[in-house]
């Protein structure tokens, strides 16, 4: 009777109209999504979202926002039987931290602990909800942020500063006693990158274009994969070659390239930031664009299993998967890397090699000295005497 009433719900004319309006965003929400999102959001949600679009609002921005908004209207609808309430009351906000920050242990001593079993089994049931235990601290932080932006959007002010939540999330982090995960377990540092690189070495189209990905991802400074799946042709600007060795004008030349990133992360379109690219990651890329006769457009695109090249762009997440794929054939853990361990690798691979941090984070580009040095101060603690008393 459940499983008829979703599928009603499901093919309803609202939802029909809101997911051709969402047709809109299709370059942001995937077609699978797009209908998804249609039956969890509202219409006032579809009408901010495509507000934020046309006010410019970021791609990866908007699409977590989206995310996150989805999951936020089927957890209310679950727990309260009632659609999000705009502006949220401090008593949701403070329920949404109980239903995904709880203790472990109260929680098998007391079932009624945490989320309840019907709302857990309610967003399993529409695939939101897949991990075991309380949430990352990270996750939940994430969504009320997104909850606060979205409030903020429709002109409305929440209780997102309320001392009561503040101190309701600070207890809640620490009864979880959840560790934090790093985004790749391992980082990417050039001994496995060589392996990655040797599991691509042929000469089909997809070789080509892998390699090229790894090598330009990891040289031009740990290039998030978002920002992997968006580069463009009429990003790359080629530059005067440069000396292998600077200090040496007799050493032989090295291709030069620029990459225009845009809007990213942590900076915006305005601050037109740019990274180099030389040598061997240079030629690579050429390779790959020539072979496959791509002029203009995304430079990585999607291939098929015949080879052929697609016109659109790769995801993000096939960013992601193209490295585990590659692990698995260089023989390593897929489990153990992600996309994200190209960007921990490179300014680790730089600590290692005594390369001074605020150089790195030129390539880099984090803003953050404390985040980008918490990879230069591991390396030290690996390679320093402190930890070697007794050996």
């Amino acid at each position: 009777m459940v499983d008829n009433h979703r599928a009603a719900y499901f093919d309803s004319p609202a939802v029909h109209r809101r997911a051709e309006e969402l047709d809109a965003l299709d370059a942001i929400l995937p077609f699978d999504r797009r209908d998804r999102l249609a039956a969890l959001l509202t219409d006032d949600d579809v009408a901010t979202l495509k507000h934020l679009a046309s006010e410019g609002m970021g791609e990866n921005t908007l699409r977590a926002l989206a995310s996150d908004l989805g999951y936020l209207e089927a957890w209310c609808q679950l727990a309260t039987g009632s659609p999000l309430p705009w502006p949220a009351p401090e008593a949701l906000l403070l329920k949404f931290v109980a239903h995904h920050l709880w203790d472990p242990v109260k929680r098998a001593e007391d079932p009624a602990h945490g989320m309840p079993a019907e709302v857990e089994a309610g967003l399993r049931a529409e695939r939101l909800l897949r991990a075991d235990g309380p949430h990352a601290p990270g996750t939940v932080r994430r969504r009320l942020t997104s909850w606060s932006i979205l409030t903020r959007w429709r002109g409305l002010t929440g209780a997102f500063g309320a001392p009561s939540l503040k101190s309701a999330l600070r207890l809640a982090v620490k009864a979880s006693n959840r560790p934090r995960q790093r985004k790749s377990k391992k980082a990417v540092t050039v001994d496995i990158l060589a392996k990655l690189l040797q599991a691509c070495a042929g000469d089909r189209p997809v070789d080509l274009r892998d390699h090229a990905l790894l090598l330009t991802a990891f040289a031009s400074g740990g290039r998030r994969r978002s920002e992997v799946a968006a580069l463009r042709v009429e990003d790359l600007a080629d530059e005067e070659p440069v000396r292998a060795d600077p200090s040496d004008k007799t050493s032989p030349p090295l291709p030069c390239l620029s990459i225009r990133l845009g809007r990213t992360k942590t900076t915006t379109a305005d601050e037109n930031e740019h990274v180099l690219l030389i040598g061997r990651p240079v030629a690579a890329l050429k390779t790959w664009l020539a072979e496959a006769l791509i002029k203009d457009g995304p430079v990585f695109r999607r291939i098929d299993q015949w080879g052929n090249i697609d016109l659109r762009a790769l995801t993000p997440q096939s960013v992601n998967l193209i490295l585990k794929a590659r692990c698995e054939q260089a023989g390593l853990d897929p489990a153990l890397f992600s996309a994200h361990g190209l960007r921990s690798g490179y300014l680790t691979e730089a600590a290692n090699r005594g390369i001074p941090l605020p150089e790195a984070m030129q390539q880099s580009l984090h803003k953050s000295v404390t985040q980008a040095a918490s990879y230069y101060n591991n390396a030290e603690r690996r390679n320093g005497r402190a930890a070697r008393l007794i050996v």
